[in-house]
């Protein structure tokens, strides 16, 4: 066995460090981009109408004191044909509760049936896309997360930092009109405690998402993660692929997808997706979510 033993001292400066280099970095680049002529800043709204893509996050933020809730689920895989109805008698699913401290920074909290985990995150929008008289290509967030294993589990039990996975993630998007946006995230998972020696703590990837406007509530989603060297000596893990809509019904956005990956967090999907979609190991899952302005 294998485990790397993590404290929670650097996750700290980290988030310290990523508010101070925000905060220096857009304050730089406003003087730079105030000394352009024209007083008009045309803000980019709505890259993307939810806070995910699908399974990974997206460029968006919450607005200041907003609050979201999240519930998402995943079915069992298609193979198992009519028996278990196409994977609908099995379920797998997650709550989550997402506020805007502000505008620009979030933070979320969330329970999983998969390994039965726990999830947080802080998410910084660091640049936003604009043009006008400050002109910005993109908008750039960065993602810190930490997911806790509850299982039950002799090999879990010896140290709680055996239990701990984090995740480190850049997005990168842009909206190019109306109809299309394209997002780009480097992504870093660490898990401290792995099965074998062979298997990776650190595990590197990127992510590609994209959405289609096809109407004025509804879109196609699609996200792809390649992942470096997923593989394990016990199981044969896989990029995670998943493509469906996002339906908007006021309060709600709905997203129904198909998708390779059971889990719902980055530790799971990024590094421990075990389905293939030319084998049929496709789940159906949705998201819905509802958000409240307090």
């Amino acid at each position: 066995m294998k485990m790397k033993f993590k404290i929670f001292l650097p996750f700290l400066i980290t988030i310290t460090s990523i508010t101070a280099i925000r905060l220096i970095a857009q304050d730089d680049l406003e003087k730079l981009l105030d000394s352009q002529a024209g007083d008009e800043i045309n803000y980019v709204y709505a890259t993307f109408k939810n806070t995910h893509v699908l399974n990974g996050h997206s460029i968006e933020t919450l607005k200041h004191r907003n609050l979201e809730f999240r519930i998402s689920h995943r079915f069992g895989e298609l193979s198992q044909g009519v028996y278990n109805f196409w994977g609908l008698d099995q379920a797998n699913i997650h709550f989550s509760l997402d506020y805007g401290i502000y505008d620009w920074f979030n933070i979320g909290v969330g329970r999983g049936t998969y390994e039965k985990t726990f999830d947080g995150f802080v998410k910084f929008k660091i640049f936003r896309q604009t043009t006008g008289a400050r002109q910005m290509p993109v908008s750039i967030a960065y993602l810190i997360s930490i997911a806790v294993n509850s299982i039950n589990e002799k090999a879990l039990n010896d140290y709680f930092t055996n239990r701990l996975s984090f995740c480190h993630e850049l997005m990168i998007a842009r909206k190019l009109n109306d109809i299309l946006s394209l997002q780009i995230s480097p992504v870093i998972v660490h898990r401290n405690f792995v099965e074998t020696a062979i298997d990776l703590n650190d595990l590197f990837a990127l992510g590609l998402g994209g959405r289609i406007k096809l109407s004025k509530r509804i879109s196609f989603n699609a996200e792809y993660f390649y992942v470096a060297k997923p593989s394990s000596v016990d199981y044969a893990f896989y990029n995670p692929l998943s493509m469906g809509f996002d339906i908007e019904t006021g309060g709600h956005v709905f997203q129904l997808h198909l998708t390779n990956s059971l889990a719902m967090i980055e530790k799971g999907f990024i590094g421990e997706t075990t389905g293939k979609w030319k084998n049929k190991g496709i789940h159906i899952g949705f998201n819905i979510t509802r958000t409240f302005a307090l």
